[in-house]
């Protein structure tokens, strides 16, 4: 039985296994969309998005490894949905998301 969280959550105080439950629930809540793009999670976000230039060194080794990442709000804490792995970037770098 998977376990069913109350979201938002807090993204820190969650295991790596937890992280992945919240992003399959999430997944499920928007109906495979991402959460800033609007665009399939199956797909790589759209072109308006890929054009958008990434300082890769503002983010950790590996960041763009995986395709789906759990957004949460720097400031809260709280989860807020997920996104392509892009779009999170995005919202890091040019919106402090």
């Amino acid at each position: 039985m998977t376990t069913k969280y109350n979201l938002p959550v807090e993204y820190d105080n969650l295991s790596s296994k937890e992280k992945k439950v919240v992003r399959e629930q999430y997944i499920s809540l928007q109906k495979g969309l991402c959460w800033h793009c609007e665009h399939s999670l199956d797909n790589d976000a759209p072109a308006h998005i890929l054009a958008k230039p990434i300082n890769h060194m503002m983010f950790p080794p590996r960041f763009l490894k995986y395709p789906i990442h759990l957004q949460h709000d720097h400031d809260t804490g709280l989860t807020e949905g997920v996104v392509h792995a892009y779009c999170n970037a995005v919202l890091w770098q040019y919106y402090g998301r």
